[in-house]
């Protein structure tokens, strides 16, 4: 499938310019994870696995990002920063301009797959009138932070299904649901872990729904999947939509022999290892959403990397004490510990 070429411009923009675009903030800590700012599902991912690693004195930064992309190319090109949450999204729109772009090519180089997490559902809220995706044809839909998955992805819908003249606004997503309310904008996009924070806090009436997602071009390339009914007070019954999967990106660091290549995949190791190993204790104690995951759904077309592959070696140890761990061969853990093995055989 052919995605946008806008999109295809803003790969190449980030991967030339090493991700940023401006100066990299200072980095103190030895261990850093990216992801999107509070009010989406990212953060609270984060913070329970870092939560799972300081119980073993592992501490894991966590560092506020503006959307998937910044946190893959983080993950590239910023330092000490071993792990991002990315939407499988942005790894699509990679995997489709790596042939001839080199720009791109050299960025997806030696990025690696560490986890397989939660299916983010696309959230498109709007006024009432609205009750398509092609109703939003020459009207005002906020996307988010330029590096959101929500602008990502509403670019490859919109142009998959051939909707034209949408004007994607950017900004923070509190700006996008003050301006959805103001009637600045006629909808919303959100792609994250439903029920989203910020639009179950109660800002948003009866004067707005949820656009359902039923086309059969977009149900054949995402997953299908519905919101309950009651999800927010706004959307008494349930809708049909779709979601797209997030990974925990991580690099290879296994290749390089150096002094932080090797403290790095050491990282990656444990952290790989501890959160399969309390996969359960996550799904008691975490955000709801680790009670989806299938650790076995790795994306096609990416690989998990050697220090991931060390981390569920069956007589890899992590570093602390044996009681602070809960080490639970789940069937979960079972299932990716065979599926690593596979890998490994290709």
């Amino acid at each position: 499938m052919r995605l946008p070429r806008i999109s295809a411009l803003t790969l190449t923009l980030w991967a030339a310019a090493g991700g940023f675009t401006g100066a990299a903030p200072a980095i103190a800590a030895d261990y850093n994870i990216m992801a999107s700012k509070p009010g989406g599902t990212h953060w609270p991912f984060a913070e329970d696995i870092a939560r799972i690693g300081k119980r073993c004195g592992l501490d894991l930064n966590l560092v506020e990002s503006g959307g998937s992309l910044e946190n893959f190319f983080g993950v590239r090109n910023r330092p000490n920063t071993q792990f991002g949450i990315v939407a499988a999204d942005v790894l699509n729109y990679m995997n489709s301009y790596k042939s001839e772009n080199a720009d791109v090519q050299a960025a997806v180089r030696g990025m690696r797959i560490m986890l397989p997490l939660y299916d983010a559902e696309v959230q498109i809220v709007a006024r009432s009138g609205i009750r398509t995706l092609a109703d939003l044809s020459g009207l005002r839909v906020g996307v988010g932070p330029q590096d959101s998955a929500a602008n990502l992805t509403g670019q490859l819908i919109f142009d998959i299904l051939g909707v034209k003249g949408v004007e994607l606004v950017k900004g923070s997503n509190d700006e996008m649901i003050d301006f959805l309310r103001d009637g600045k904008l006629d909808a919303l996009v959100r792609v994250a872990g439903a029920p989203v924070d910020a639009l179950a806090d109660g800002r948003l009436d009866q004067r707005f729904h949820l656009v359902p997602i039923t086309e059969e071009i977009l149900r054949s390339t995402y997953k299908e999947t519905t919101l309950q009914a009651g999800l927010y007070t706004f959307q008494p019954e349930a809708v049909q939509t779709v979601a797209v999967k997030t990974v925990l990106m991580t690099y290879e660091y296994g290749a390089k022999k150096n002094a932080y290549s090797e403290k790095a995949c050491k990282a990656v190791a444990d952290f790989t290892r501890l959160v399969v190993d309390n996969i359960d204790e996550l799904r008691r104690t975490g955000h709801p959403k680790w009670k989806d995951i299938d650790l076995t759904e790795i994306p096609q077309g990416w690989t998990i990397g050697d220090c991931v592959r060390k981390g569920l070696d069956p007589a890899y140890t992590v570093e602390c004490k044996p009681s602070a761990v809960e080490n639970v061969q789940s069937d979960a853990n079972k299932d990716y510990l065979n599926l690593l093995r596979a890998h490994m055989k290709q």
